[in-house]
């Protein structure tokens, strides 16, 4: 009785969850690991060639083994020889291996597996999950593609508010640029098209392929200050569409403006005043490029003594920081239109040169840049997906293809809602 005891102690049942199966057998093989020997309880299969249910049973394919989910950390395999069954109805009465919904024919491992793995994948690298589930590489790489799309699925979609275009270098350092497509929808952003370059051609015919009722849902589409996204979604879209030029691009353009003029003065005030004086400037860069309400007093104290020096930077300085309460107020787009026009007029006035550039751009751009003030839309959800998509490259040193990238976005995005 003991004996009885001390064994039952040793045993538990846990299900298999794999459905249409009876088992037959348990066994471990000389690594310890679980092989268990099922046979499937459905009668009958569907006809290759015509499609029809088919039930006359003519013997028993090859045995196939399936790696499935591993049981108290040990490696399990399904064993599994299917059915073949003979169809009536067909000409030469030809044959057909029974298959089950949960594996895939030709594939070593079960579905939940496969699922398994792709969680694995999600936040990590491929290799990385090859070490831990001891498979390879390409077994790894042929999961994704069996189970993760290469490109959008317009299907999926029921609408489409905002649109954002930005580009990102394959390698750092190169220019081989591709673009990136994203859309956001609430509070949710998804990745549309991950594209070989960014020319106007290839974008252009990206979004000649949304399906019309898809395009009529757009209600902005934000972007950079690039000619070929804007002139592209210009050709492709009606005039019902606005295009925003997202205005932290435009900040870094005439706040680009400053640096330079900073940059010029602090080497002349290097030739001008003594060490001890010009040392007395270090750190201006920092407190330039801080908001007024982050300020210190060390920080005011510091543009204060600059400014004495340099009253051409402290002019330029205040026009940025004018351009920026602009873009903090909430107006009408005719009016912030009227008070950028004021503010180039200002900048014209001062002799100041450091602005030219950016001038220049915001009379290209006026009406695209003005667009922000409608319902003060960014691209923050594109610049947020790009941070992402860095750390992607950075954890898989490089992602060179661009159905593979696009891929491993739409996992890290979606893949624990797509397969939790």
């Amino acid at each position: 009785m003991l004996e009885e005891r001390q064994t039952m102690r040793k045993t538990f049942e846990i299900p298999l969850d794999i459905p249409d199966v009876t088992i037959e057998k348990v066994e471990t093989d000389r690594y310890g690991d679980f092989v268990i020997t099922v046979k499937s309880t459905v009668e009958g299969t569907h006809c290759h060639t015509c499609g029809m249910k088919i039930t006359k049973v003519y013997g028993y394919d090859h045995e196939i083994t399936l790696r499935h989910l591993s049981i108290l950390g040990r490696k399990t395999s399904i064993r599994l020889r299917p059915g073949r069954y003979q169809c009536l109805y067909c000409d030469g009465t030809p044959t057909t291996t029974q298959q089950l919904s949960w594996y895939t024919p030709r594939s070593a491992y079960t579905k939940a597996y496969e699922e398994h793995i792709l969680l694995g994948v999600v936040n990590s690298t491929v290799q990385d999950v090859c070490m831990k589930e001891d498979i390879g590489y390409e077994a790894v790489m042929g999961i994704i593609d069996r189970h993760i799309q290469s490109e959008v699925d317009w299907d999926q979609f029921s609408r489409l508010d905002v649109v954002g275009l930005d580009e990102i270098a394959l390698k750092k350092g190169h220019r081989n640029f591709v673009t990136i497509v994203t859309g956001r929808m609430d509070d949710e952003t998804v990745i549309l098209g991950v594209l070989s370059d960014r020319t106007k051609i290839t974008v252009k015919r990206f979004l000649s392929r949304i399906p019309p009722k898809l395009r009529k849902t757009i209600k902005a589409v934000c972007s950079d200050m690039y000619d070929g996204f804007i002139h592209a979604v210009k050709e492709v879209f009606s005039k019902q569409v606005k295009i925003v030029i997202d205005r932290f691009h435009v900040a870094k353009l005439y706040r680009k403006g400053l640096d330079t003029l900073r940059k010029q003065e602090l080497r002349r005030l290097k030739t001008e005043l003594s060490a001890e004086e010009y040392k007395r400037l270090q750190g201006v860069m920092w407190a330039l490029r801080k908001k007024e309400e982050d300020m210190t007093d060390e920080d005011k104290d510091l543009l204060e003594r600059l400014f004495v020096h340099s009253p051409q930077l402290k002019v330029a300085y205040d026009l940025c920081n004018t351009l920026t309460k602009i873009f903090d107020k909430y107006m009408t787009k005719r009016s912030a239109k009227f008070q950028l026009k004021n503010w180039m007029k200002r900048v014209k006035d001062s002799a100041l040169h450091c602005f030219d550039t950016f001038v220049k751009t915001l009379e290209k751009w006026m009406d695209e840049i003005a667009n922000y003030f409608r319902d003060r839309q960014t691209s923050g959800f594109v610049e947020g997906l790009n941070n992402k998509i860095k750390v992607i490259k950075r954890r898989c040193y490089g992602i060179l293809n661009v159905k593979h990238l696009f891929q491993r976005i739409h996992l890290d995005l979606s893949g624990y809602a797509l397969l939790a």
